[in-house]
């Protein structure tokens, strides 16, 4: 198994990704991220693997990678469709910084799931940016 890592450009936190998302799948199913380059590893990924999102400087959320597939831009050209289970998870926050592209990630250096249990009391008015520092110092 095999994860990769991607930034999420342009995403606000993980509700909006869920709202994009939502959108995306409605209008063109299956869910799916087109890249220009297909995986190399793709039977590892497939395997179990997630795609682990950054949203605004931070690992936040993962999804599951069902398949990757080859498919087209709309201008018909050639890319790779990596197609997602629509359940995002979030992960322990791990502040993260830019790069191009998609990057492999081994399970072993993946951040843990968050255990969905009782939040913070007052967590769910905090601002987005507040929580995820909160969340990076492992105070929330």
């Amino acid at each position: 198994m095999l994860h990769i890592t991607k930034l999420a450009v342009g995403v606000r936190d993980i509700e909006h990704l869920r709202e994009l998302q939502a959108e995306r799948a409605q209008r063109n199913p299956p869910l799916r991220h087109r890249t220009r380059n297909f995986p190399r590893r793709r039977d590892e990924v497939v395997d179990g693997g997630s795609i682990y999102w950054v949203v605004s400087g931070a690992t936040l959320v993962r999804q599951r990678i069902l398949d990757v597939i080859e498919d087209r831009w709309d201008d018909n050209s050639a890319c790779a469709g990596l197609i997602f289970d629509p359940q995002l998870v979030p992960v322990a926050a791990r502040p993260t910084r830019p790069f191009q592209g998609w990057r492999y990630l081994r399970p072993e250096d993946a951040p843990p799931d968050l255990v969905q249990g009782r939040r913070a009391r007052g967590e769910v008015v905090l601002p987005p940016a507040l929580r995820r520092e909160l969340q990076a110092l492992c105070l929330l």
